[in-house]
């Protein structure tokens, strides 16, 4: 999808930058792959995220070969896996717990790596469906480690592509205006 088409569903109330406009998440990807500059580009500016002391709790667990993303696939509940089978990288997000600020600082650092896989004329969708107690065995992660979100990351597909019941779907959200986000003093 282009700008324009997806300014046509996003207006911001105040003037920003585009970046943050044209990142949204769509399901439909297709099967090419990510080089590996444009991808770890991608990760670098995950890497640059603020953190509480600097910390940086999080770590990503990737999955590019056709056999790491079976495993990702294991645990991926069906019917997200009905979508993100074809995105050429798959990652989990994992944070150390040892840090109390772990699920705010991994998700800026989230953040940060769907706005550059914007620049870098890739698509990002967060991924919430998943047991991740068996991610946490299929891929080994330790239990001082929170798992997040898996991530799928690649080339944005044809609509077409989905099952049906997606495709309508298959559209940038708009946001709830910012006067019903911010309050002055305190809440309402």
């Amino acid at each position: 999808m282009k700008e324009k088409e997806i300014q046509q569903f996003r207006q911001p109330d105040h003037e920003i930058d585009p970046l943050f406009i044209n990142r949204w998440s769509p399901r439909s990807f297709i099967e090419k792959e990510v080089p590996e500059e444009v991808l770890m580009r991608v990760f670098e500016a995950a890497r640059w995220a603020p953190s509480a002391n600097n910390s940086q709790p999080w770590r990503f667990i990737l999955a590019r070969t056709k056999e790491e993303r079976a495993l990702f696939h294991s645990f991926i509940f069906e019917r997200n896996l009905e979508w993100c089978k074809n995105a050429p990288v798959l990652a989990v997000l994992i944070s150390d717990k040892q840090n109390r600020m772990d699920a705010f600082d991994s998700g800026t650092a989230w953040g940060f790596l769907s706005l550059q896989a914007i620049k870098e004329g890739l698509k990002t969708h967060a991924i919430g469906g998943f047991d991740k107690e068996k991610a946490r065995e299929v891929l080994n992660i330790p239990e001082e480690f929170n798992i997040q979100v898996a991530i799928a990351i690649g080339y944005q597909g044809e609509k077409d592509a989905l099952p049906e019941d997606f495709q309508a779907r298959e559209l940038p959200s708009n946001r709830r205006p910012l006067v019903e986000t911010i309050f002055e003093g305190k809440y309402k």
